[in-house]
């Protein structure tokens, strides 16, 4: 009970030591692509891999919910959705993190309630072997010379003026997408886009508490309670121009 008092007691340190504010958003009808990070067996299947959660997670269920009902809203629109897969050679690590999302294992597909994007026509998925979405996405032939970004071809080829972005971990996946969309959206990269929208009811990211850590046997630094987490995660978006949204209209 000590510890629960202690770990709310610092979520509101940080929440009043970095404020956010989420807002409700327009979205500008046929101009707006929703991409849904990582929501894969391997970070949210209850018990699939190192990296997911050990038991149901409110956090974790809220994201799926809240991207699947976004979803259908999206295929009722017609309007177009891209997913990242997270998918992994074992034979290429990606240190700090254990092996996890190996593809084959069917840790990379998506979790049960979004398996139903696979047949829509409206979806594209694509698959990702590092945290950065943007970076996952650039193609690169058997010289190693990075080609097309499938990411980019999408919003461009979408004329889209506005991405939603949901999904996990809001701190590590989500935060890296959406800072290098901010930059590659300034460099005149996707020369339609204007608004990089952050869903916060439809993000999460994991937990792993200091003293879970530790009896792990793992480092200090591997500590990451989820609500501070997520809070930092947003705080880091909304800082940089991502809006935060709670109320999509």
């Amino acid at each position: 009970m000590l510890e629960l008092l202690e770990r709310e007691d610092a979520l509101e340190t940080v929440r009043r030591t970095f404020p956010v504010a989420s807002s409700a958003y327009a979205m500008p009808a046929g101009r707006t692509g929703l991409v849904i990070i990582d929501e894969v067996q391997g970070f949210a299947g209850v018990g699939c891999g190192p990296l997911a959660p050990p038991a149901p997670n409110e956090q974790v269920t809220r994201m799926i919910a809240e991207t699947d009902r976004l979803a259908r809203r999206f295929v009722q629109a017609q309007w177009p959705i891209c997913a990242s897969l997270d998918s992994h050679d074992p034979a290429k690590p990606e240190p700090p993190y254990p092996p996890h999302c190996l593809a084959g294992t069917g840790h990379d597909e998506l979790v049960p309630e979004l398996k139903w994007l696979e047949s829509e026509p409206v979806a594209t998925l694509i698959a990702k072997d590092c945290i950065n979405f943007m970076v996952g996405a650039t193609e690169v032939d058997a010289t190693g010379t990075a080609g097309r970004n499938r990411l980019l071809d999408w919003i461009n080829g979408n004329r889209l003026e506005s991405v939603v972005t949901v999904g996990i971990c809001t701190d590590i996946c989500v935060m890296d997408f959406v800072l290098t969309l901010l930059s590659a959206r300034n460099h005149g990269m996707a020369p339609t886009l204007k608004d990089i929208v952050v869903y916060e009811p439809g993000c999460a990211t994991y937990d792993l508490p200091l003293e879970v850590a530790r009896s792990l046997g793992l480092p200090d630094t591997a500590a990451h309670p989820q609500g501070p987490a997520h809070h930092m995660g947003l705080y880091m978006m909304a800082s940089r121009g991502a809006i935060l949204s709670d109320d999509l209209r």
